[in-house]
């Protein structure tokens, strides 16, 4: 018997979605007003899935104040009113879209959470566009 238990957590970050390789004029057209040199801002609602069986004893997939302590100390702690571009070694040569941030807050996620329990984040850059971590 499997169960999904669910965090959801709130960050808030700025980041500027950019190519170096490219010029300014071919960046501005593929990330439009997300290439302000200035950069901008997001509220980000995340949502980190974890799947598995109750533990006989306790019930729990994985008790929910340990996946809290975990995404605060390793998420939150590291990203939240950050700049992400300029504040974070994750996104020094990576260009935070919201595809490469739910990637890297999975790969930090995975490292801190049991691989014997399934893992999915959720992270909604605007109240209309969301990615998946991973697919399906």
């Amino acid at each position: 018997m499997k169960v999904t238990v669910c965090r959801k957590e709130h960050f808030n970050a700025a980041h500027r979605l950019h190519n170096p390789k490219w010029t300014d004029e071919k960046n501005l057209s593929v990330f439009g007003i997300c290439n302000n040199p200035n950069f901008h801002g997001h509220n980000y609602e995340l949502t980190v899935k974890v799947t598995g069986s109750p533990d006989s004893e306790t019930g729990y997939v994985l008790d929910m104040k340990v996946l809290s302590n975990v995404v605060k100390k390793n998420i939150l702690d590291r990203f939240d009113h950050k700049n992400l571009n300029l504040d974070t070694k994750e996104f020094k040569n990576l260009n935070p879209t919201a595809e490469n941030i739910s990637i890297v807050i999975w790969n930090i996620l995975r490292e801190k959470i049991s691989k014997e329990l399934d893992l999915k984040v959720i992270l909604n850059e605007t109240e209309r566009n969301a990615v998946e971590y991973p697919a399906g």
